[in-house]
């Protein structure tokens, strides 16, 4: 066989290898890919979460209905959707998330409002109820062994970032923060806390 038809055939290969990813992800749940889709979402879920934006639906279906277009970046005005680089893994491969020690969400909804697939589903900003209501990112936890505000040194750094202050959370003597319910994971807390590490994460929602 010459150079040219060995690069030939070995662009073909790599060409229906990416393919076959792209059916792979897309094929979820139908069709004659179906048990094997399944399966890889299955093992992909189990793996780590990541915080998803706004408005994500849960993580299976999430990753069956996105469709890698980047409308919701292009639409974040604080540019916090990053996209994760694994083009070994065609199912997780692409598709967007937030890490807030880097930054977090400032719960605009624009992305919500541009994705085409539904996998982010529409919210509408009124900046209350409807946030609380319908945004469900993670669940801010506090570390209160290095917690500066458990340890003898007030701080308060993440109660006065949380856009839902004494409603997601609260604050104690000494401004011990306590997260409620309420939580929407936004991550602003977490990008805030001057601690190293951050004594408060979220911790993703897997739904």
């Amino acid at each position: 066989m010459d150079r040219r038809n060995f690069l030939k055939r070995l662009s073909v290969f790599f060409s229906a290898l990416f393919v076959s990813g792209a059916i792979l992800k897309r094929k979820l749940f139908v069709g004659f890919f179906s048990k094997e889709a399944e399966a890889a979402v299955n093992a992909v879920t189990n793996e780590k979460l990541y915080l998803r934006p706004p408005g994500a639906l849960a993580e299976k279906d999430f990753l069956s209905t996105c469709i890698n277009c980047h409308r919701c970046a292009q639409a974040c005005p604080s540019d916090c959707i990053k996209y994760i680089n694994d083009p070994l893994n065609p199912v997780l491969h692409d598709t967007p998330y937030i890490e807030p020690r880097e930054k977090a969400c400032i719960l605009c909804m624009k992305c919500t409002q541009v994705c085409p697939s539904g996998s982010l589903q529409p919210i509408e900003d009124d900046e209350g109820e409807t946030i609380l209501e319908n945004v469900k990112m993670g669940m801010a936890v506090v570390d209160t062994n290095i917690c500066n505000s458990y340890n003898g040194y007030s701080c308060g750094v993440c109660i006065r970032a949380c856009p839902f202050t004494e409603v997601a959370l609260k604050t104690e003597t000494w401004e011990r923060p306590i997260v409620t319910d309420h939580c929407v994971g936004c991550g602003l807390c977490e990008q805030s806390c001057i601690h190293y590490p951050q004594a408060i994460r979220v911790v993703p929602i897997r739904g």
